[in-house]
């Protein structure tokens, strides 16, 4: 079914007037894009978007009440529009698990890389799912939507659309994107369209031309923020400028009852279900080592990872330019390259925020994924790793190169603060696994999560391996690794990671009274007992780790980690620098304990 521009005006006027209905209710947002770009999604949603099979995702999130206006009258199960930014009603910013909403936007950007995500998903299965996704100029601002929209045009994701919402107009003032925005994107290797955003018929033209395109196509759409207020074209336009009566007015102006009527037909349109089955989730590998073998945690991670490929478990990830030193480009790595997209590896280029959103993407519509690169670069991608665990998408991120010991690379490159900032974020599962078995079960439990990403910390410098009890309950979060031999514990450390081994060789040099605890998840010890809790932390506690230490006093009475930027030198003289050395810290809590 098609709609003729008569019948698309009405439907638009519709979403209009519902969409400053919950504005109004509101009492805030954001009225100059719906005035806007209403005729933009409206035709989309109308006349292409497949329910069920292709995907739209609003980058520009600040357009949600534009949005929810479109699903509502689509027959989407959106609750209450007049409960718009209320408590336990519709939140300000589009959030997946919303009946219709494919992606939580609102970080500008961030839905342009989740759209080239579903569309790179898309291809890696062999569908026809076409994504579409409307932007602001504060999207193409943006540095993650400057990566993700190169990445596109090397995958030739021709099955994405990228409308651009171009009223000039950002909060500040004039909207300050490239002095040539279609020439940076055929640059990029996209076909470039411009139209009028509120002409139906070259909307639709262009939109059908983009179903023919052989690259990525980017509609530049223009309009004028605020369109038929008193605000028009301004920057005032952006928010809530416009007073309650002359919202009224507009709402007046807008309803249209034969546009409801349209938009009835297109709900009960029958949706089209594309219905992806994971293969087997896990497998049960745990490297067999020697005791005392020294090793990277890296290398322990690449073994699982060699596995879980050679099993044909169905994931599919990648790293930002460091497959290589990250152990993610395995020997059963198989690139993914156009045209045919079969393989289970990405190369992503220099681009960890665009990996960060590409990931999400790809979770959105149901494929398991990781990305890989250092620890410190982690930071490039953070607002990526909040989204997912915001939007609880079990996305799996591999950070290596954890510490001061990466040595002669020097402080640039020396994460401090990332792991425990990494930790702060809710619903992030953040392991620093020490030996196979913690390396497995971190893997084991990010191809199985279901709600949460999860971080897995891994090293570059090879240490030694301390083998788990068989008894340890590492799904606990922390377990004894290291028992006391004497009746009373007088103290515990807590250590994760590569100061596993230096946490033992303190304790044997303490005595039969310290007991060594191996902390790889701290989020999951958190969730423990407290019965549990006291059980393994017994007596002083003390904890290493070679990063910031104010977290760790939430279980420890000291810590030994460090509070500065690193320096350049060979990684263990860095190490004892700093004062990661068995002696100075056994004489240290012998002292404590006098």
């Amino acid at each position: 079914m098609k709609f003729d521009a008569k019948q698309l005006r009405e439907m638009s006027n519709s979403v209009r007037a519902h969409a400053l209905h919950a504005l109004r209710c509101a009492g805030s947002g954001h009225v100059g894009i719906v005035l806007g770009a209403a005729d933009i999604i409206t035709t989309v949603y109308a006349n292409f978007l497949r329910r069920g099979r292709d995907r739209f995702v609003l980058s520009a999130g600040h357009g949600s009440a534009l949005l929810y206006s479109v699903l509502k009258l689509a027959g989407y199960n959106v609750g209450d529009l007049d409960e718009f930014r209320q408590i336990g009603g519709l939140p300000g910013h589009p959030e997946y698990g919303i009946d219709g909403v494919d992606a939580t936007t609102g970080p500008l950007g961030q839905g342009v890389g989740n759209a080239v995500g579903m569309a790179l998903a898309a291809k890696i299965r062999g569908t026809d799912e076409f994504v579409y996704c409307l932007c602001s100029d504060g999207d193409l601002m943006e540095g993650v939507a400057a990566e993700a929209i190169a990445f596109a045009g090397r995958y030739k994701l021709d099955n994405l659309v990228l409308l651009w919402d171009d009223n000039g107009v950002s909060i500040d003032g004039a909207a300050l994107t490239d002095v040539d925005v279609p020439l940076r994107m055929r640059a990029s290797g996209w076909s470039a369209m411009r139209v009028a955003g509120g002409d139906f018929k070259k909307l639709e033209r262009a939109l059908l031309r983009a179903q023919e395109n052989k690259t990525p196509t980017f509609i530049q759409c223009k309009t004028v923020i605020g369109h038929g207020s008193s605000l028009a074209g301004t920057a005032a336009a952006h928010g809530m400028g416009l007073s309650d009566a002359e919202l009224m007015r507009l709402i007046e102006k807008y309803i249209s009852p034969t546009g409801d009527d349209l938009w009835a037909d297109v709900a009960k349109v029958p949706q089209v279900e594309n219905v992806v089955s994971e293969k087997n989730k896990s497998v049960n590998f745990i490297p067999a080592l020697k005791q005392g073998t020294e090793i990277s945690t890296r290398e322990l991670s690449a073994m699982y990872l060699t596995a879980l490929q050679n099993a044909g478990v169905d994931l599919v990830g990648g790293s930002a330019d460091l497959g290589q030193s990250t152990g993610v480009r395995t020997d059963a790595a198989v690139d993914i390259v156009p045209p045919k997209f079969n393989g289970n590896y990405i190369n992503y280029g220099v681009r960890e925020h665009a990996m960060g959103a590409i990931m999400n993407g790809m979770a959105y519509v149901g494929m398991r994924s990781y990305g890989s690169t250092f620890l410190v670069f982690s930071d490039y991608m953070r607002p990526s790793i909040r989204i997912a665990a915001l939007s609880h998408l079990p996305v799996i991120y591999v950070f290596t190169h954890d510490s001061i010991a990466v040595g002669p690379d020097g402080p640039t490159h020396q994460p401090i603060e990332q792991l425990p900032s990494l930790r702060l974020i809710p619903n992030l599962n953040v392991f620093r696994p020490s030996n196979g078995a913690e390396v497995a079960y971190a893997w084991h439990t990010a191809i199985t999560e279901k709600s949460r990403p999860t971080a897995i910390i891994l090293s570059r410098q090879k240490f030694e391996q301390i083998p788990a009890p068989k008894s340890a309950q590492i799904s606990c979060g922390a377990y004894i690794i290291h028992p006391a031999t004497s009746r009373r514990v007088r103290a515990t450390i807590i250590a994760t990671g590569a100061e596993v081994p230096l946490g033992v060789a303190v304790a044997k040099k303490l005595g039969t009274s310290v007991q060594v605890v191996s902390m790889p998840s701290v989020a999951d010890f958190r969730a423990q007992t407290d019965e549990y809790k006291n059980k393994i932390l017994a007596g002083f506690v003390v904890a290493i780790e070679a990063s910031a230490s104010a977290p760790w006093f939430e279980f420890a009475d000291a810590v030994v980690g460090i509070d500065s930027f690193g320096m350049s030198g060979p990684g263990n003289a860095v190490y004892a620098h700093f004062g990661f050395d068995t002696d100075a810290i056994a004489r240290d809590i012998l002292k404590k304990l006098k």
